[in-house]
């Protein structure tokens, strides 16, 4: 019996030696960021530039690879049920929270099935019109859309997406109804308000300025609680008669559950110190972007439970079922 002690003994101190010197020899080989939307996106624009800093202070390359599919499910779910040892990272937006909460098989748990690192950023967002839709401002869009309920579509990254619980939002608030149309990211999206072929959409500032500023989309309102800084003519929902209306959208890096705290605190750190580039922040808030990361990893859990929360109670309030 007690050479049977001594034995589990001596082992259980092999596993946690072996244990302690994987995550000291972390990371030995590249690690992989997965990005659940397309390509050109503001989550994927995030994604790339902080992998490439990432990459710097690990001293390993930090690869990122595009899952799109509606609502962020292929990807998200992907990284839910990977190793949980620092080589699979995930990067997502607030469609992490609200996703689960409007849909009965989400295939994850973002209270259960993530190790929180870290927000990314804050992206205020546009509601852009096609040059097609005869409004030039929120409230003749309103009065058209009531005067032809359904007949205005609106475009999003799909069901549950920042976009789609924005757009809901507003509709509530606004008394309209129209059809909801869903891509698999938002680049896509746009190409069709663009073309006409869907008149609304709910985009960040990031990636719509472009087709704003070449006059292919409208700007109707930002969902910021103030004017963008980069467009301080268009007026926010909230003045255009809807007050206390905001919707920033928070990007975010997770890692699968049971990630050990060393490697989650060395990547909320590494983070940190790209974020301390002056030249850094300046670039994407050029973007309309905000970088900002989360003072720790406990913290950021902390806004991932409280986000959970108000989503839900603001889908019942709204009336969004899961599907």
């Amino acid at each position: 019996m007690i050479k049977q002690l001594k034995y589990l003994l001596a082992f259980g101190l092999s596993l946690l030696t072996l244990t302690a010197l994987a995550q000291d020899s972390w990371p030995s080989r590249p690690i992989k960021i997965i990005v659940p939307v397309a390509p050109g996106g503001n989550v994927d624009i995030v994604a790339r530039n902080l992998a490439r800093e990432l990459s710097k202070g690990l001293g390993q390359p930090v690869l990122v690879e595009n899952r799109p599919s509606a609502a962020s499910l292929v990807g998200t779910q992907l990284v839910a049920k990977a190793a949980p040892d620092g080589y699979t990272l995930l990067a997502h937006s607030s469609t992490f929270f609200s996703a689960p909460l409007i849909m009965k098989n989400a295939g994850y748990d973002p209270l259960k099935d993530f190790a929180p690192i870290s927000l990314t950023c804050k992206a205020p967002m546009f509601l852009i019109a096609s040059q097609s839709v005869p409004a030039k401002n929120l409230a003749e869009l309103v009065q058209q859309a009531k005067a032809r309920p359904g007949g205005f579509s609106v475009a999003s990254s799909g069901n549950g997406s920042t976009g789609h619980i924005a757009s809901e939002v507003f509709a509530s608030r606004a008394g309209l109804k129209m059809l909801n149309i869903f891509y698999k990211g938002n680049a896509q999206a746009i190409v069709d308000v663009i073309s006409g072929q869907t008149q609304l959409m709910f985009d960040q500032v990031s990636t719509a300025m472009a087709h704003v500023r070449s006059g292919k989309v409208r700007p109707l309102a930002v969902t910021s609680n103030t004017r963008s800084a980069l467009f301080p003519e268009v007026p926010t929902i909230a003045e255009s008669g809807y007050p206390g209306y905001e919707d920033v959208t928070l990007n975010m890096l997770l890692a699968p559950a049971g990630t050990p705290k060393e490697i989650v605190q060395r990547l909320h750190a590494e983070l940190v110190k790209a974020y301390a580039q002056p030249a850094m922040v300046a670039q994407f808030a050029e973007r309309g972007i905000d970088l900002v990361a989360s003072p720790s990893p406990e913290e950021f859990g902390q806004l991932i439970r409280s986000e959970v929360a108000r989503l839900g109670k603001l889908a019942n309030e709204v009336g969004i079922k899961a599907e």
